[in-house]
């Protein structure tokens, strides 16, 4: 069968479907994650997905539903045992090593077939039902949905929590909502590339996306863009080469993006900003130099720093100032 046959099945076009919605979520929340430094709690919930799987097979044969309410309970518990970054991280550990037992001895119990319990681990995109893309569906909507409510105090609290809080932020109810949000992104890219193979979607296109710019909005349009190709176009080669699974197309995409982001970085960003430094003439260096002198003139000592500039701008966007 060609390419465009394939095509044409219902299970091919199911499992683009899957693989759209999955790259949309995870490239929107990937940035914001990095940010707050929660790449380990996507693996955390990434592996404890499986322990939820592993229950709703045995249950309900439905492993779907059971990684959903499992990454919810994670989600839960990692809200509340840890809201710094040290105690959310040992608190993470902890989860992560009960709940992986916890996983292994369902699993024993279960008394199906072998590959239903290895498509946990490594996903299977091709068995993506009807039902499951409603499913799907459901949660990318929610996930839109609750990112579009909370982006600009969610922005604010990742950039200065401190700040953030004595602006009137409820920086740990952001904070907890976040994570349930990841939960329900991570449980969505589990159904591709597996628990194993999660963060090839929820965080590989993000961190290529912020090596190309600074500012958040065009880091969050590069990151979907790239996990779109990664789930998409991994997709459609595993079709091609049929003895070798979408989720290592997608992760070998991924990582491929992330190291040419890399070297753009190093080498075709800084020479672009050097000629257009240099087409702006003497004019643009005089703005530059009275920009700086107005810096460290006193009372201007909040915009020296790139950090405190970005947290006033955010500040102001997020929560008027007091009349």
């Amino acid at each position: 069968m060609t390419l465009w046959d394939y095509l044409s099945e219902g299970f091919v076009q199911h499992a683009l479907i899957a693989a759209t919605l999955v790259a949309v979520t995870a490239g929107l929340i990937g940035p914001l994650v990095i940010m707050r430094d929660l790449a380990f709690a996507v693996h955390g919930t990434a592996e404890l997905a499986f322990t939820g799987a592993a229950a709703g097979l045995l249950v309900a044969d439905d492993p779907l539903l059971g990684a959903l309410l499992g990454s919810i309970v994670v989600a839960t518990a990692m809200g509340v045992l840890g809201n710094r970054e040290r105690e959310r991280n040992s608190a993470i550990g902890v989860i992560l090593a009960f709940g992986l037992g916890v996983g292994v001895y369902l699993l024993s119990l279960y008394r199906g077939f072998a590959t239903a319990a290895t498509n946990i681990l490594f996903g299977q995109i091709f068995g993506v039902s009807p039902s499951q893309i409603t499913l799907l569906t459901a949660i990318a909507i929610g996930v839109l949905i609750a990112m579009a409510l909370m982006y600009r105090p969610l922005l604010f609290a990742s950039v200065d929590p401190e700040l953030a809080q004595a602006r009137g932020v409820r920086t740990r109810l952001v904070g907890l909502l976040f994570v349930y949000v990841l939960a329900l992104t991570v449980t969505e890219a589990a159904q591709i590339v597996g628990t194993l193979l999660v963060l090839s979607l929820a965080i590989t296109p993000a961190a290529a996306a912020s090596r190309l710019s600074a500012r958040t909005p065009v880091v969050i349009v590069i990151s979907i863009a790239v996990a779109l190709i990664a789930a998409d176009g991994g997709l459609l080669l595993s079709l091609v080469h049929s003895d070798v699974k979408a989720s290592v197309f997608i992760s070998t995409i991924s990582f491929a993006f992330y190291v040419i982001a890399r070297a753009a970085a190093k080498f075709v960003v800084p020479a672009h900003r050097a000629t257009s430094h240099a087409g702006a003439g003497p004019r643009a260096t005089g703005r530059a130099g009275s920009e700086l002198h107005s810096d460290h003139e006193p009372g201007n000592s909040a915009a020296s720093t790139p950090t405190a500039a970005r947290a006033a701008s955010t500040t102001e966007a997020v929560t008027p100032e007091p009349q």
